[in-house]
């Protein structure tokens, strides 16, 4: 039970009646999850954070904090069992760890959940891969959810249950998702789906959502599996109908506490009829999706947004509400197309214009955050080397305007503090694969708070989109091999509100109803338990010298041809040149031009160069620079320094050419009704069948279908015996 104060009553006989409140200073401070509450704001409540406090925070030289692996997930902040509080982190490697959350040292550690994958994906941008979203706390029950791709024969994503307390694996677990999910016949493919995305957990379920690999390569789809935590054998899922449509965003499944909330990215071979993609997706308990309006919505000019594989999914969803407008409880979208969507997250609308649009910067994997001041409503996220702040205005309807913004080199995501909900907010980010600090900015203003700290505060191996956690005055960051700590200096704390005051009191307004009526609950066949056969590590091992704060070292010379040089037409593929040759860990938003990440890349040479390439031209008129953050990815001998240079871009002037002056000839204009032939394989309610009236000019747009077409899949294919869990008894390096 969490208790968040106490009323001491004092009575005095002779005078009078007093009464006085006071906080319980041992109050429980929770971080269960990505984003520290469901509708994934990033905001924590803690009284530690004033602006002076923040601007002297140093990070806790005695503060261990030593894992094995590359980070890709937040870490959590969990208090109220027999250790004390503890930090929970998860690496690439599958190795999960609880640290003692004052010296750093390891409580227990689970090193036998599975080897990750290092090799055999079709594609993918990630090595080693394994646990890679951000896991979820069920308090109630002491329970560390979250999901491992394990390696073997066949690859698997395993949905894992531990005891938060000991690591143990809790009975019923792990769930072998290949076994057990469907939706319609789509089966589900670990080959081809990656969980990049925060796990949820809303009324006794977890959902997890997947995406494909960094490529696009195979036939995946955007899907999220829901697992009833105290029967594991039931599970439930949804896909998106259309190939493609993954789940992209780091903060994974939003919630308001009934419904949950996630944003697909683009589809393909859909023949112009919309097949989940592009989308905001509203899932009710299961998950089930009604296919009604209400439940999903994606701009008018889809088709075009997944012809130029422009993911509206950049960013996962994240729910605001905004006192005084109308509508207030909204749900926010940004993506590769630069644009911010705000809609009534109560009626999402179906195809169709949003509540507001403004064009706010290309945002691509990262998690945004939304605080409230005096001043208004806010949104804070990160668009290249800038992070931005923007106002929802409290009208009907509302709209999107411009707060502030500043430049920081890097490409962490931001989350939040305030000493009480809505005073003395602080937009803090890390300057991951960039300056490598903490940073921590005004959240009215962008004014800076907190300015990187001197040579202790440095930190390393820190990855992009990554965010920090806060709780009793305490900021802690997960990063490769390390989790770091930074304290407020002794006599400057006073005692923390409990961070889990932080969740809004969402009111969803009751989901419509779906005319085709879906079988209740779960129904597959039980399945053989798979246990752990392993005990899990429990014993603190001895503490290691803690690391000492180093600056990176060149592994490389960078060059590249297009430095200096001035070109007359607006390039799309650029050149870098490594010496010597053999770069690891890159990624297509390392490179950027103008703050504007390639698309795609290619290694070629042996490894000593790589072509960066990108959808549209990033040129503009006059001087451009090109970028790469120091350790964006690593060479040979250490990580690549920072690169900068310019070039030049003049378009041709056209030459001017006699025009003739004739008679226009009238044209007759046909108009030719048309109706859609194209329809899905699955109906589950009646879809109205839109007339599209042509005028005869190029060629038809085909028009999309407002009304989804794929039924929700209410019995999961029966899950056969599955063999024993890989790697139980194996040692992961």
């Amino acid at each position: 039970m969490r208790v968040v104060g106490l009323a001491i009553m004092k009575f005095s006989l002779l005078i009078s009646v007093c009464c006085t409140a006071a906080f319980v200073a041992n109050a429980q401070v929770n971080v269960t999850q990505k984003n520290n509450n469901p509708s994934r704001d990033g905001l924590y409540i803690d009284a530690a954070f004033t602006p002076p406090n923040a601007a002297s925070l140093v990070r806790d030289l005695n503060f261990n904090g030593t894992i094995v692996g590359n980070v890709h997930a937040q870490p959590l902040y969990i208090e109220g069992g027999p250790n004390g509080a503890m930090i929970i982190a998860v690496t690439a490697s599958n190795n999960i760890y609880a640290l003692n959350a004052t010296t750093g040292a390891v409580i227990w550690q689970r090193t036998d959940i599975g080897p990750p994958v290092t090799s055999g994906l079709p594609c993918g941008n990630v090595s080693p891969v394994g646990t890679i979203g951000t896991p979820v706390v069920d308090l109630a029950s002491r329970s560390l959810l979250f999901d491992a791709l394990i390696d073997g024969v066949t690859k698997k994503h395993f949905i894992y249950s531990l005891n938060v307390d000991t690591g143990a694996t809790n009975p019923g677990w792990p769930v072998d998702v290949n076994a057990t999910a469907m939706y319609n016949g789509i089966l589900f493919s670990s080959l081809v789906q990656e969980d990049r995305g925060a796990l949820a957990l809303v009324n006794g379920i977890v959902y997890v959502p997947y995406s494909g690999y960094f490529g696009d390569c195979g036939s995946y789809h955007g899907w999220v599996v829901g697992v009833d935590i105290n029967n594991p054998v039931n599970v439930g899922a949804w896909a998106t109908t259309a190939a493609k449509g993954g789940i992209w965003g780091h903060s994974g499944v939003a919630s308001d506490g009934t419904n949950m909330f996630v944003i697909t990215g683009n589809t393909t071979g859909t023949g112009g009829v919309w097949g989940g993609g592009e989308a905001i997706i509203r899932l009710q308990a299961g998950p089930f999706w009604s296919g009604m309006p209400t439940d999903y919505w994606a701009p008018t000019n889809w088709l075009s947004l997944d012809n130029g594989d422009t993911d509206l999914g950049g960013v996962s969803a994240m729910l605001i509400d905004v006192p005084g407008a109308n509508p207030s409880q909204l749900v926010l979208a940004t993506g590769k197309d630069n644009n911010a969507y705000l809609l009534n997250r109560n009626n999402l609308g179906g195809i169709t214009a949003p509540v507001a649009q403004l064009s706010v910067g290309f945002t691509i994997g990262q998690s945004s955050a939304t605080y409230r001041t005096a001043q208004g409503t806010y949104f804070v996220f990160r668009t290249g080397s800038t992070v931005k702040a923007y106002k929802i205005t409290p009208t009907t309807p509302p709209t999107i305007v411009f707060a502030w913004s500043v430049s920081q080199t890097g490409s962490g995501s931001p989350w939040v503090t305030t000493t009480d909900g809505t005073n003395n907010a602080i937009v803090w980010v890390v300057g991951a694969q960039g300056d490598h600090r903490l940073h921590g900015y005004n959240g009215d203003t962008g004014a800076v708070v907190y300015a990187g700290g001197g040579a202790n505060e440095l930190m390393i191996g820190d990855r992009k989109w990554n965010t920090g956690i806060a709780a009793r005055g305490s900021i802690y960051v997960a990063n490769d091999n390390k989790v770091y700590a930074f304290r407020i200096p002794a006599g400057g704390t006073p005692t923390p509100t409990p961070t889990a005051t932080a969740t809004a009191a969402f009111t969803p307004t009751a989901t419509a109803t779906a005319t085709a009526t879906p079988t209740a609950g779960f129904t597959p066949t039980p399945t053989a338990t798979a246990t752990a056969t392993a005990t899990p590590t429990s014993t603190p091992i001895a503490t290691p010298t803690a690391s000492p704060s180093v600056t990176p070292t060149p592994g490389c010379a960078v060059t590249s041809p297009n430095c200096g040089t001035t070109v007359f037409s607006p390039p799309t593929d650029f050149t870098v040149n490594l010496s010597p040759p053999g770069p690891a860990n890159v990624e297509a938003s390392d490179f950027t031009v103008n703050g504007i990440p390639a698309d795609s890349f290619m290694i070629m040479s042996g490894g000593g160069t790589i072509h960066f390439f990108f959808n549209t031209s990033p040129a503009v008129p006059g001087q451009n620079t090109i970028h790469i953050s120091a350790c964006a990815f690593t060479c040979i001998n250490g990580c690549v320094p920072e690169f900068t240079c310019t070039f030049s871009y003049e378009p041709p002037t056209p030459t001017p050419t006699a025009t003739a002056t004739a008679t226009p000839t009238s044209t007759a204009t046909a108009t030719a009704t048309s109706t859609p032939t194209s329809s899905p394989t699955a109906t589950a309610t009646p879809s109205p069948t839109p007339t599209a009236t042509a005028t005869a000019s190029a060629s038809a747009t085909p028009t999309p279908r407002p009304s989804p077409t794929a039924r929700p899949h209410t019995t999961p294919r029966p899950r056969p015996t599955p063999p024993p869990r890989p790697g139980v008894s194996r040692a992961v390096r």
